[in-house]
Formats: structure tokens, C-alpha cells, sequence
């Protein structure tokens, strides 16, 4: 990407990151497809401050919403070639290329985002694999977000329990929707954005998605039950940065860097659960003009869902090991985080809960 390197009285164009020394400042251009809007461009406003704080005005971001630097399905390779300094990348698109991150899209951190965070984190910050295999992209992982943990809407005919997704038409996400399939369910290929027209006008009866969503994308118009799944989370949808860049960085400003997106795991989980606990709350209360019914999936319900996923893993694994991961290796290291970080959960409690 092209962009300006103002020195006080003169100015060069370069390609990477753009430093103005009359202000002693550096800014990392940074595209989301997405828009301004929600828990992602929230933490991101916390990131921005955090790396200003950290470096005493030295660096910030510029962030690019909606796309305009690069779509959703383009984003390992725009930010690999240099479109933008830094950027979010769902897994989900890219399954060969980020076949290590994927594995937080599967349902093994279960649905508590503190711990599915950690250990996702922990597993891209430390496996010198996934490092290297990164930066034969010109990638260099920074940190990670989450979609939540992922539960189901729906309006007419609720799910109570698994044997409610048959036959219903679904709306699905990732290896979540095909489960789904694998239930009875037939799934609809649409966009969470799209959901809201489509339950409106019947064209599906529910639709996968996250607690959050519920008042931000005004479901709670639509739908008349909103199932708690009590199973997993999408979670490969993280921050990385154009290898060349970082590398042009200060080795000050690449701490700086790596420093905050550790940080971001706690920051994100706070952001991700307090709305999640919000809009929970408010359905269960009645505060919407439309009465939505609050279910749980059983622990037996739950079982019956992971047993399902089963050779959905053995894909992930299959796919991994053809890009030459050790399949067995990472899901060991993950699922150890995994424990690691609940043991810790239930001992401790969360973070910023402690004294």
C-alpha cells in the first residue's frame, strides 16, 4: 500500500507504514470489512488507545470499515500483498491458509469466550509452526476476537432440544450449520445480515447466531425463541499485520504490538460478554416489544451435538496436515489450553473480576 512519510518540512512516498516525525508519529493503516459498528470496532477503539498509551502518542491506527481497503473473503491476501499495514481475517474464508486458526471455529473451548479467547490466543502466539507458516504469507499474527458463543433463533416452532432441528430450515454457521445438517435441519446459505428478512418473511425458521446480535441486528422483532446451545464459538477471526511493516517497525513498537493484542483476549471477552449478558437479560425479562421464550439446551442435548461434530474434526485434521501442520500436535496444545485456561476460570474467576 502507498502512503505518505511526511519529515518536517519534506515528504517521501513509501510503501508500508506511514510516519510523520514532525509529530513523532506512526500510523498503521488497518482495513475491517465490516462495519463501524458492534463489539469488533468497539475493542478496536480500545486497541487504538492502548498502542497510543503504550507508545506516548508515538502510534496509531487509521481503521478502514466496510470493506474499503478489502472485502471479508479477501483479506489474508490484501494484507499479505501490502493493501493495508494491518487488518481482521476470518478463518472461515481461508481454510488452507489459516488452517491452524481454524481450529478455534470448532466447539472444543465449549461456549465460555474468556476461555476459548485464551486458549486460541495462546496457541497462534506460541507454536513457532503457525509462526512461520504466517510469515511464508507475509503475515505475523497480532490478536484475536470471537464471534460468541453460538446459539439459535427462531420464530414459530422452537428448538428445546436437538430432536426440534429436524426438518426445520436453518441458517447455519461453519461446522455449527453443518451439524446442524447432519441433525435433519435443512440449511440455508445466507448471511447473518440477511437473516432478519429471511425470518420475517418465512424463508427460514431459525437462524444460528451470537447473544449480541439479537438487539443489533433487531431479532428480537422477528423471532419468538431463542435457544442457549451451551456448546462452542466461532473464534478464528483475528488481527494480523502485513509481515514487511511489522518488520519496519521499531523493535519498541512491535512489543507494543504484541503486548496489546495479548491484552485484547481479557479487553474482548469483557466487550463480547457484557452485551451478550445484556441482550440475554433483556429477553428474559420481557423488554422487547416482542415476547421471545428463553431456552436451554441439556448437558445430554450438548453430548449428543459434540458426537455429531466428530468427523467435522477429522476433516479439520485432514485439511491441516495437507498444509503440513501436525494435526494431533495442535489439537493438543489447543484442547491443554482449553483446560488450562478453565481450570483457571474456576478457580480464579475472570480477570478483571479479581482483586
Amino acid at each position: 500500500m502507498k502512503v505518505l512519510k511526511s519529515l518536517l518540512a519534506g515528504a517521501v512516498l513509501a510503501t508500508g507504514l506511514s510516519a510523520s516525525a514532525a509529530v513523532a508519529e506512526t500510523t498503521i493503516f488497518y482495513g475491517h470489512a465490516g462495519p463501524a459498528r458492534g463489539t469488533i470496532p468497539t475493542a478496536l477503539e480500545w486497541f487504538n488507545n492502548r498502542i497510543g498509551e503504550l507508545s506516548g502518542g508515538d502510534m496509531k491506527l487509521d481503521i478502514q470499515f466496510g470493506g474499503a481497503l478489502f472485502k471479508a473473503n479477501a483479506s489474508a491476501n490484501a494484507i499479505g500483498f501490502g493493501v493495508a499495514d494491518a487488518g481482521s481475517i476470518i478463518s472461515a474464508y481461508f481454510q488452507k491458509e489459516m488452517a491452524a486458526y481454524s481450529i478455534a471455529d470448532l466447539p472444543i473451548s465449549g461456549p465460555n469466550v474468556w476461555v476459548g479467547l485464551k486458549a486460541t490466543d495462546k496457541l497462534m502466539r506460541t507454536t513457532p509452526e503457525i509462526t512461520k507458516q504466517l510469515a511464508d504469507k507475509n503475515l505475523v499474527y497480532i490478536g484475536t476476537f470471537t464471534a460468541s458463543d453460538v446459539n439459535v433463533a427462531c420464530t414459530g416452532g422452537e428448538i428445546a432440544s436437538v430432536k426440534d432441528i429436524e426438518d426445520k430450515r436453518i441458517r447455519g454457521a461453519g461446522v455449527y450449520g453443518k451439524v446442524f445438517g447432519q441433525m435433519g435441519a435443512t440449511m440455508v446459505n445466507l448471511s447473518v445480515y440477511e437473516a432478519y428478512q429471511a425470518l420475517n418473511n418465512g424463508l427460514i425458521d431459525c437462524s444460528q447466531g451470537y447473544t449480541y446480535i439479537i438487539p443489533a441486528l433487531k431479532w428480537h422483532e422477528v423471532i419468538d425463541s431463542f435457544t442457549v446451545l451451551n456448546w462452542g464459538q466461532i473464534g478464528g477471526f483475528g488481527m494480523f499485520m502485513n509481515k514487511q511493516s511489522f518488520d519496519a517497525l521499531s523493535e519498541d513498537q512491535q512489543s507494543i504490538m504484541l503486548q496489546t493484542g495479548e491484552e485484547l483476549a481479557d479487553e474482548f471477552a469483557q466487550i463480547v460478554m457484557s452485551r451478550n449478558a445484556k441482550a440475554l437479560e433483556a429477553m428474559k425479562a420481557g423488554e422487547f416489544e416482542r415476547d421471545i421464550k428463553v431456552l436451554e439446551l441439556s448437558v445430554e442435548d450438548r453430548a449428543a451435538m459434540n458426537a455429531a461434530t466428530q468427523p467435522f474434526i477429522e476433516e479439520w485434521k485432514e485439511n491441516a496436515n495437507s498444509v503440513g501442520f501436525d494435526a494431533d500436535k495442535l489439537m493438543a496444545a489447543y484442547t491443554e489450553a482449553v483446560a488450562d485456561y478453565t481450570k483457571e476460570f474456576e478457580e480464579r474467576g475472570y480477570p478483571w473480576e479479581r482483586n
